[in-house]
């Protein structure tokens, strides 16, 4: 699981930048500069994968970044979320099953896997352990 996908930016007229993703037409931010445009399009980019979830469509693969493109990635609260909704998925778990492995109540366990709702990084990372996957980080440069 990985959610990094190639972004175009657009250089505006007014020194801005324009963001779109290839692979996730739904993603598009702007920025008033290269910093600002990338911040923006991390958060596009997680908005637009939580949708596909909402809408319980898959989630588009990332294809391998151009020279003219610079990779962006989801921000983390985002990427654990979105990771727990897909291995949830693809576990044919019940929701019932999901509370009862994670000792939450039902309801709770429903908003966990909520898209549009905040859950804390440990729970999510709990979550991600009972679908037996693990959490890596990678730190880069932010330009």
């Amino acid at each position: 699981m990985n959610y990094v996908y190639p972004a175009i930016f657009h250089p505006e007229s007014d020194g801005g930048f324009l963001v779109t993703f290839p692979d996730v037409p739904g993603a598009i931010t702007q920025g008033d500069d290269f910093l600002d445009a990338k911040a923006s399009a991390s958060d596009a980019l997680g908005l637009a994968l939580r949708g596909y979830l909402v809408h319980d469509k898959p989630l588009p693969i990332p294809s391998k970044r151009k020279a003219s493109q610079v990779d962006v990635p989801v921000e983390m609260a985002n990427a654990l979320k979105i990771a727990v909704i897909e291995a949830f998925r693809a576990s044919g778990m019940s929701k019932s099953e999901f509370a009862r492995r994670l000792g939450k109540a039902e309801n709770e366990a429903r908003r966990i896997l909520d898209p549009d709702h905040p859950t804390k990084l440990a729970t999510l990372d709990a979550a991600l352990k009972l679908f037996g996957k693990q959490v890596f980080v990678s730190i880069g440069d932010a330009a």
